[in-house]
């Protein structure tokens, strides 16, 4: 999520820098975006040039280049110690007008700022994944967001060529609050063998015309991923959100989704081919 967010930044003009704990994730980081860049300027004819783009970004692990950023998005798992330390040690170095921004998709914006000093500085800019090819950011209220940060977040949006829907904080917010209602539905469709995963997401994709079933969805977000959100949507809305019990034995037996090579489907054997100019993921 980091990369390309970053990526997108980049290809709309602006210059980032991805920030990494240590030197071998930064390696990484720097790898994944080289490998986003060349094909986002092969699918995208108004992209710039390669140079260009990989110009404007930049991997560190040198927390004091914080200080020089107008807007800083944390994009760590969804764990709220976690983000807390993070959203804490990037309060700490950026400048006092900066603004951050976490990319949660389901925790509280609110109690996130909370653990902040400058709470009305800070808002949620969920991004979806692939980030590049998504045209959706959620922008999420926290009860002390400044209105001006809201207004400059649609324009941040709109600057990236992404439309901006703006909510207020609430468990799972509207888009992960939906689309995890209808995976975890799916899930148990799968579990009482009411068809296979193929045919349930074919009905959503041809019937109601979603760009991929909720399956398949499930497992480029990561079912590790969306069992996190769904125990957090379970213990703030009620059981209508408990994880089916197939979420959580493919999550112990390590069938994380396509980051894994297995989830609801197998990802294996395409992961060895070619990948189409015309493929998003």
């Amino acid at each position: 999520m980091g990369a390309g967010i970053a990526l997108t930044f980049a290809v709309n003009g602006s210059f980032a820098t991805v920030l990494e704990r240590d030197n071998r994730a930064a390696a990484d980081a720097r790898a994944r975006l080289e490998d986003i860049a060349g094909k986002a300027v092969a699918k995208d004819p108004t992209a710039p040039a390669l140079d260009v783009l990989l110009s404007r970004l930049t991997v560190s692990v040198d927390y004091g280049l914080l200080a020089e950023a107008e807007l800083t998005i944390e994009a760590v798992p969804e764990n709220f110690e976690l983000k807390v330390d993070t959203l804490r040690a990037v309060e700490e170095r950026v400048a006092t007008n900066a603004f951050i921004a976490t990319n949660t998709s389901s925790l509280s914006v609110t109690k996130l700022a909370d653990e902040l000093e400058r709470p009305a500085q800070f808002i949620g800019l969920h991004f979806f994944n692939p980030v590049p090819a998504s045209t959706l950011i959620e922008v999420v209220v926290g009860k002390e967001t400044n209105d001006a940060l809201v207004d400059a977040a649609r324009s941040w949006a709109e600057g990236l060529r992404k439309t901006p829907v703006v909510v207020r904080d609430a468990p799972g917010f509207a888009s992960s609050r939906l689309g995890v209602a209808l995976a975890l539905e799916a899930m148990r469709m799968l579990e009482e063998d009411v068809a296979s995963a193929e045919d349930i997401d074919a009905a959503m994709v041809l019937g109601y015309r979603h760009a991929t079933g909720p399956l398949q969805t499930t497992d480029l977000v990561g079912l590790d991923v969306r069992l996190g959100i769904a125990e957090y949507l379970a213990s703030t809305l009620g059981d209508r959100f408990e994880p089916p019990q197939i979420l959580r034995d493919k999550v112990a037996a390590g069938e994380l989704g396509r980051k894994s090579g297995k989830g609801f489907f197998d990802h294996r054997r395409v992961q060895q081919e070619p990948v189409s100019d015309h493929t998003h993921s």
